[in-house]
This record gives structure tokens, C-alpha cells and sequence, in this order.
């Protein structure tokens, strides 16, 4: 610049005087500046005023030359310090330069950039509210600044500034948002820091709701709690409780369906305090917004359950993801199953667009919004809206369900996490039956595998589903029916259902496709048992190890009846007779020797009623799979003449070493409390005397073992050995023959025995054959 230009107003010697390097004289020239203003003010001299900053500004604090632009700064000042409470009249002439200078490479100006507008707006006060975006924005960066005196000036500015807002009503919060939630996402340390404390100060204004725009700025704060300063994430952590606070003060204010997916995606996070943060978060939220939250499920369900498995390392994320788990489940209610949703209005706010900003939208996508009935919450924790706001929300089952599946089908998962995805079915199927069971089709084949689990607790839970399936009035609707038409046989026998409290009504007892020799059982009941038959088929060991665990389950939570005799009508078509013989007499060990058969026991000893006999006559069928354990199901029900009948022929039948192995289980079973009865009515051998025969019977097949002992001893103490004998016209007493078993053709039984027995030898013979075959293609 030209020293001797004439740039009047100011004198030359002052304009000579802001160009020098050295500081004191570029002050000296301020005070020359200030004294000229103060002239023109008095005056109400504008014209003249204006154009000083227009010449401070174009040709000093502009200026090519860095002592020129210092001496711009400090005249800039000089002016504002002048003009007082009218500089709120020149502002933007006065700040605009100073802000430029903010930019400058050299730090010096920077800090002498500070200071200027430090005193520009130590004047002006409230005056600068209405420029306050463009005094963030370059405070913001200068808070950034890598010089530690620039830094410091901007601190000195910013505490004034933040004063000044504090003190004021006239902020324009609208207006600042938008710089705010740009300036959020910033990855500098000292620039995450500016904002929380600016977050922090503008939340602790009364006259200030930043609660209404919380959505805007939740995900940055997040972003901002994984930050690696300790003193930023406690800053954000306080920052973060105090808008919880606010939340639950005033919960009918809060946009909580702007906010769902955002804490849906920080409840995945990798650092540990975002996610237990986004937890407690979110289980506020459920608890306080109530049904609100229920479009939101299936991301709420995305982010909790993988939480459920965490160890002791994360147990406070885990405890407070059980909650989430828990209220968010008691949200479902029996309505929910009425309501259909394309009927139902919209009414919820449009879903919240601030996630577009987020890092991972792709997060967002499970909480997808519908629309039903909202629930009546009594409880003084959730708020109410008004009937004007009245919201209503759909049941999203389908997001929720492909959740469920989808962690079902993930092998990695933990095993509480598995529980609470089987606990969450079962809820379902308990409130939505209606709507449940247009899954089960898809749902069926997983339920199924997940028996096959390591977890005991996982498999009962897995076992309820399938029994609440199987028992649900709502699986006989038209339509629901299994697709295995093909295992469906014709029979005389109606299986009964057990009475379950709080279920559907009759409405849905038409259109049956199931097993008619199960006419008053749900469609998927016939469906289930052949599909769990099949699995113990193709895994053998799954049988071995749980088999009789999950029967015995079965039987408690469904009618054992209805299981025994759908189980024995499918294994009497059973093809593979080696598998049907391993499963009846898996069936039978359970029968005689498990505490919840012990009802079915009872009707099956006495055969007093025309269900039991037929009970007694479908099991028959299949017990005959097994000679052994038809003889046992015999001395069960006490048919000891056909037992004995049986038992002559044995010698027909092929003895190996496992029909002899079965022979000494069943002399152990005789020992067995079960058969208390059987024992004391040795001692009326003059009624008994076919029971007597029948173990003589099995007392000849045992070669010299223990189990021959044993049954030896017993027999031995049977009273007078000599009545044992009986003639064609000796007549038993009704203790030995009841007469309402006139009603069984023990005949047909026995030709029926002896026909499958046939199939049995002709299958040993079969595979006996390919094993030779083998044998000899291994030799050549």
C-alpha cells in the first residue's frame, strides 16, 4: 500500500502509522481512529463513519501486506470501541473483514483477529445475536487452531459470546440448527469439544427448547460420545443425561419416532459406552412412549437380542438390553391380532429423514413404520397424548418375525439370545395367533432343527413354540393345513384336546386338513409329530440323547394321549422298520417308566372305557415293531393270556443278542416300582395263571444270566407252583378277565404281530444280503 495515499478522513500519519510492523505505533493510530469516530458520532455524521470501515476494511484488514491487514484489525476495533451502542448499526461491515481474517496463515493475525472482534463484540453485546451463525461457524474453526495463543484468544471470545446468548432472549435457535448439525459430524477433538460445551449452554437456557430439535443432533453426539478424549466423552456423557432428564420431565414433547432408528443404530455400536448409552436410551424410551415405539420393533429387536448373550465384561449392557426385551414384548397385546392393517389409518408422524445424515443408514431399514390402535396405558410413566394427537400404530409381525428367523437361522449366536427369540414366538403365537400362523409354514423347518440345540433351556423353549403351534385353535383356520397329505390316514379314533385358558374362540374349528384319526386336533399337531419322527429318523443321535427328554416334554405340555396314539399311527406306516422298532421301544421305555405318563398308565391298566381299549389297540399295531416290548405294553395293560400267547411265538422269531439284551430290560422293568401290581398278583395264581406263564415264558428265552436269576427268584416265591395248571374248561374270575375286554380280537391282534414280524425278517434277510455283497466287492 502507499503510504502517502490519500485515504481522508484518516490523516496520513495515521495511515503511515496502521502500516508500521511495530504494534505500539499501529495502536497509537487506533486511538487517533477511535477519537476520529467519536467526532462523527457526535456529528451524526453515518456517511463519514461508514466510509472509515470501508477504507479500515478494503484497504487495511484486506490488504495484501500483513502489517497493513494488522493494522485494519485493531482500527476495526477502534471504530466499534467509538461507536458503542450504535455499532450494532455497522456490524456487518465491521465483522466480516475480522472473519476473513480468521482464514489468514499467518497466527499472529489470526490471534490479533481474535482480539479485535473479542472487543467488536464486547460493545455490541445482543447486537450480534442476529450474525451469531457466522461468529460459530469461524469460532469453530478457530477452536481448531493449532496455535496455542489463537486458541486461547478464541476461548476469551467464545466465553463472551456464550455470555451474551445466555443473557438474551432473542436467539434464533431455527436459524443455528442447521450450522449446528453440520458442524456436529466434525472428527476434530477440540471442535467436538466447542460444540458439546455450546450443546451444554444452550440446553441450561430456560427460554431455549433445544429438546425439540434434539433429533437433528442425537446421531453427532453418538458419534462424538466414541470420541478418544476422556474429557470430550464425559462432556458428551453429561450433555447426553441432561437431554434424558429433560426427556423424562416432559415426555408428550418429545419426538420420539424421529429418534428410534437413530438409537436403534447406536445400540450396535463396537465402543462400549455408546452402546450401553443408546441402551438406557432406548429403555427409556420404550417405557415412556409405550406403543409409539412398536413400528420400531424389529430394529429394537436387531440391536437388543445379540445383547442378551454378552458376557460378564458387558453385563450392564446385557441387564439393561433385558429390559428393553421385556417392555418391549409387553407392548404386544391381544388386540393386536384383531386389527387389520389395511384398514387402519396413518396417522404417526412421517418417518424421521435425519437418519439420511447418520454413517449407517443401512441400520435404519428394520424399523419400518405401520399403523393400528394405540394401547391404553394406565401406567403414570408413559405419557398420554391428546385426543387431537392421538396416534395409532401397527403391529409390524412381519419385520419382527424375519428378525426372529433370521437370528434362529444364525448358528453364532449365544444361547440366551436363542431363548429369547423362542420366548418371543411364543408370545406371539399367545397374543397374534391370527396373524402368527400365516409364518408358520416358514417358521416350521427352523423350530424343528433348533431341537437338535446343545441347550437344554433352548430346546424347552423351542418345544413350547411347537406345542402351542400344534394346540392353537387358531392352526385349524382353512388354509394352515400341513402339506403332508400324504401321511394322512383314515381312523375310528377322536384324539382330545387338552383345555387351554385364554384362547381363541370356536370361530376357527372348520376346515380341518390334518389326520382324520385326529379330527378334533390342529392342523399342524399330525404335521408336527410326523416331522418330529422324521428328524429322529435322519439323526439318530439326536434320538439317542434327547429323544425321550423332548417326548416326556411334549407330554406335559400337550395331551400325552393325543401323542401316543399320532406317534403309533405314523410308525405303523413307517418304512424303515429298523427305525420303528428303535422308536417304539423309545416310546415304550418312556410309557412305563416316565411320572408324567403316569394317568396314561392308569387308563391303560384297567382298559375300562372304549377311548382306552382303542388306545390300547392303535398302540398295539405299532408296539409290534418290537416283540419285546408289545409283551411289556401286554403286561401293562394286563393281558396276560395274549402276553403269554406272544410269548410262545418267540420261538418262531429270530433270537439275536439285542432281542436278548431287550428280554433282561424288561425282567429289570418287572422289579420296577411301575409294575408293583403285576408283582402282587402273583399271589392269586389261581387268577393269574397266564401271568405266571408268560414269565416262565420269558424266564426259558434268557440264557444263564442275571437277569435269569432274578426273574428265577421271583418265580420261586409264587405260592403253591401246582395251581399253576389250568384246563380249557377252567373259567378265571372277572379279577383275571375283565368283560369289557370282549370287545378286542386278541386274534386279529396276534395275525397282525405275526405279519409285521415277517416284514422284520424279511428286511434282516435284506440288509444281510447287501452287507454279503459288500463284503465280497471289498475281497475282489
Amino acid at each position: 500500500m502507499n503510504a502517502e495515499r490519500d485515504l481522508a478522513p484518516l490523516a496520513p500519519s495515521v495511515v503511515r502509522a496502521l502500516n508500521d510492523k511495530l504494534y505500539e505505533k499501529r495502536k497509537v493510530a487506533a486511538l487517533e481512529i477511535e477519537k476520529l469516530v467519536r467526532e462523527f458520532v457526535a456529528q451524526n455524521n453515518t456517511s463519514q463513519i461508514k466510509h472509515v470501515i470501508q477504507i479500515l476494511s478494503q484497504e487495511f484488514a484486506l490488504s495484501q501486506h500483513p502489517h497493513s491487514r494488522k493494522g485494519g484489525l485493531i482500527g476495526l476495533a477502534a471504530c466499534s470501541i467509538a461507536l458503542g451502542k450504535d455499532s450494532g448499526l455497522y456490524l456487518k461491515e465491521l465483522i466480516e473483514p475480522v472473519l476473513t481474517c480468521f482464514n489468514d496463515a499467518d497466527s499472529r493475525l489470526r490471534y490479533y483477529a481474535c482480539e479485535a472482534l473479542y472487543n467488536i463484540v464486547k460493545v455490541a453485546r445482543g447486537s450480534v445475536l442476529p450474525h451469531f451463525n457466522v461468529l460459530f461457524d469461524g469460532l469453530s474453526k478457530l477452536a481448531a487452531d493449532p496455535d496455542p495463543n489463537v486458541k486461547s484468544g478464541s476461548e476469551l471470545l467464545d466465553r463472551l459470546l456464550k455470555d451474551i446468548v445466555t443473557e438474551s432472549n432473542q436467539f434464533d435457535l431455527v436459524g443455528f440448527i442447521p450450522l449446528l448439525r453440520e458442524r456436529i459430524y466434525s472428527n476434530n477433538q477440540y471442535a467436538r469439544q466447542f460444540i458439546i460445551s455450546w450443546i451444554l449452554v444452550l440446553e441450561s437456557v430456560p427460554d431455549i427448547n433445544l429438546l425439540d430439535y434434539l433429533p437433528e443432533i442425537l446421531d453427532g453426539l453418538f458419534q462424538i460420545l466414541g470420541d478418544n478424549s476422556k474429557e470430550i466423552r464425559k462432556m458428551c456423557e453429561v450433555a447426553l443425561g441432561e437431554f434424558l432428564k429433560e426427556i423424562k420431565k416432559n415426555p408428550s414433547c418429545v419426538k420420539f419416532a424421529e429418534m428410534a432408528n437413530i438409537l436403534v443404530i447406536h445400540c450396535q455400536a463396537a465402543d462400549d459406552l455408546i452402546q450401553l448409552t443408546a441402551m438406557c436410551w432406548m429403555r427409556e424410551f420404550i417405557q415412556l412412549a409405550g406403543r409409539v415405539m412398536l413400528p420400531y420393533s424389529s430394529g429394537i429387536l436387531t440391536a437388543v437380542l445379540p445383547c442378551l448373550s454378552y458376557d460378564d465384561r458387558k453385563k450392564n449392557i446385557k441387564e439393561v438390553a433385558n429390559v428393553c426385551n421385556q417392555s418391549l414384548m409387553k407392548l404386544v397385546i391381544p388386540e393386536d391380532d384383531e386389527m387389520d392393517e389395511a384398514k387402519q389409518s396413518m396417522t404417526l408422524p412421517a418417518e424421521p429423514t435425519s437418519e439420511e445424515s447418520l454413517s449407517k443408514p443401512e441400520a435404519v431399514s428394520s424399523g419400518s413404520l405401520d399403523a393400528s390402535s394405540d394401547s391404553n396405558f394406565s401406567n403414570s410413566s408413559v405419557f398420554t397424548v391428546t385426543s387431537s394427537e392421538k396416534i395409532q400404530v401397527t403391529l409390524n409381525l412381519d419385520g419382527i418375525v424375519q428378525v426372529l428367523d433370521c437370528h434362529l437361522h444364525d448358528t453364532s449366536i449365544g444361547m440366551m439370545t436363542r431363548i429369547a427369540v423362542l420366548k418371543w414366538l411364543y408370545h406371539l403365537y399367545i397374543k397374534t395367533p391370527r396373524k402368527m400362523f400365516r409364518h408358520t409354514d416358514s417358521l416350521f423347518p427352523i423350530l424343528l432343527r433348533t431341537l437338535s440345540d446343545e441347550s437344554d433351556e433352548v430346546i424347552l423353549k423351542d418345544l413350547e413354540v411347537l406345542a402351542e403351534i400344534a394346540s392353537s385353535p387358531a392352526g385349524q383356520t382353512e388354509g394352515h393345513g400341513p402339506s403332508d397329505g400324504s401321511d394322512v390316514r383314515p381312523g375310528p379314533v377322536e384324539l382330545h384336546v387338552p383345555a387351554r385358558a385364554g384362547q381363541l374362540s370356536s370361530s376357527g374349528t372348520k376346515g380341518l386338513e390334518c389326520s382324520p384319526s385326529t379330527p378334533t386336533m390342529n392342523s399342524y399337531f399330525y404335521k408336527f409329530m410326523i416331522n418330529l419322527l422324521k428328524r429322529f429318523s435322519s439323526e439318530r443321535k439326536l434320538l439317542e440323547t434327547r429323544g425321550a427328554f423332548i417326548i416326556r416334554q411334549l407330554c406335559l405340555l400337550l395331551n400325552a394321549e393325543n401323542i401316543f396314539h399320532s406317534m403309533a399311527d405314523i410308525l405303523l406306516r413307517e418304512e424303515d422298520l429298523k427305525f420303528a422298532s428303535t422308536m417304539v421301544h423309545t416310546l415304550n421305555t418312556i410309557l412305563l417308566t416316565s411320572s408324567e405318563l403316569f394317568q396314561l398308565r392308569n387308563q391303560l391298566k384297567d382298559l375300562k372305557t372304549p377311548e382306552s381299549r382303542n388306545l390300547f389297540c392303535c398302540l398295539y399295531r405299532s408296539w409290534c415293531h418290537n416283540p419285546v416290548t408289545t409283551v411289556s405294553l401286554c403286561f401293562l395293560t394286563q393281558n396276560y393270556k395274549h402276553a403269554y400267547d406272544l410269548i410262545q411265538k418267540f420261538g418262531d422269531l429270530e433270537v439275536t443278542v439285542d432281542f436278548l439284551t431287550e428280554v433282561d430290560k424288561l425282567v429289570q422293568l418287572i422289579e420296577c416300582p411301575i409294575f408293583t401290581y403285576l408283582r402282587l398278583q402273583l399271589l392269586d395264581v389261581k387268577n393269574n395263571p397266564y401271568l405266571i406263564k408268560a414269565l416262565y415264558g420269558l424266564l426259558m428265552l434268557l440264557p444263564q444270566s442275571s437277569a435269569f436269576q432274578l426273574l428265577s427268584h421271583r418265580l420261586q416265591c409264587v405260592p403253591n407252583p401246582e395251581l399253576m395248571q389250568t384246563t380249557d374248561g377252567t373259567k378265571p374270575s372277572t379279577s383275571f378277565k375283565r368283560a369289557s375286554a370282549s370287545n378286542i380280537d386278541y386274534t386279529e391282534l396276534l395275525q397282525h404281530f405275526e405279519k409285521v414280524q415277517n416284514k422284520h425278517l424279511e428286511a434282516r434277510h435284506q440288509r444281510a444280503g447287501r452287507a454279503e455283497q459288500l463284503d465280497r466287492r471289498v475281497v475282489l
